[in-house]
């Protein structure tokens, strides 16, 4: 092989290295981020677009108000976090009826879904929280702060403790811990799918509260 013929190898070479070595940046999870990242701008926007009631902006980060827009209502947080199926849509605005999607602003995020008991008696029936604001401090979900609001993703932790687990004292609207009953932590909120919220990161759920802050109190 002549000296030419070995440098137009080694060029291929290196040619075929960087772009293998960019698809592979490209593919990784780093990768991924900074595109998500990129798409951030877009996430908010639609976040706006999306949703169903009057936001109120005044003291908010706008970007993060519409990012938690996007993660509520894409993630189907008033399926659960409402009175209930028949109160869920505005009238004609029942999608499962084949009209166009109209959310009633009247229940929405404003809990009261009963989910029933999970275990035996005295076991309370489980009622979905209201996630909206207070007119006491504007807080959501019961007045709580991030930090707070955090924990409860990241641990699943009921700071209400509206259903503990049975004892000597408590003896009503209990989970009893006696066998064959399961054995629900009475500590822990047993509906809120928080196993699957605690992968989003620290930004997504601060976006998710100071979105809840923004919506109309219930």
């Amino acid at each position: 092989m002549t000296p030419a013929q070995r440098l137009k190898v080694v060029g291929a070479t290196t040619a075929f290295t960087v772009v293998l070595v960019a698809g592979m940046l490209l593919s990784s999870p780093q990768g991924r981020a900074d595109d998500r990242a990129e798409n951030s701008d877009s996430r908010i926007e639609r976040g706006f677009d999306i949703a169903p009631v009057p936001l109120n902006l005044e003291g908010k980060n706008r970007a993060l108000v519409g990012l938690g827009s996007y993660l509520v209502n894409r993630g189907g947080c008033d399926d659960c976090h409402d009175t209930g199926p028949a109160a869920q849509f505005a009238r004609g605005g029942n999608p499962f009826f084949g009209q166009p999607k109209q959310v009633n602003p009247a229940t929405y995020l404003g809990g009261g879904r009963n989910f029933g008991k999970i275990s035996g008696p005295p076991s309370p029936d489980i009622i979905s929280r209201n996630l909206t604001p207070s007119t006491k401090t504007g807080l959501p979900e019961g007045d709580h702060t991030f930090e707070e609001f955090l924990t409860i993703f990241r641990t699943g932790k009921d700071f209400d403790h509206l259903h503990p687990n049975c004892s000597a004292l408590v003896t009503t609207n209990c989970f009893p811990t006696n066998p064959p009953n399961p054995p629900f932590n009475g500590d822990l909120l047993q509906i809120m799918p928080w196993p699957n919220f605690q992968e989003l990161t620290d930004h997504d759920i601060r976006a998710i509260h100071e979105y809840l802050r923004a919506v109309p109190c219930i």
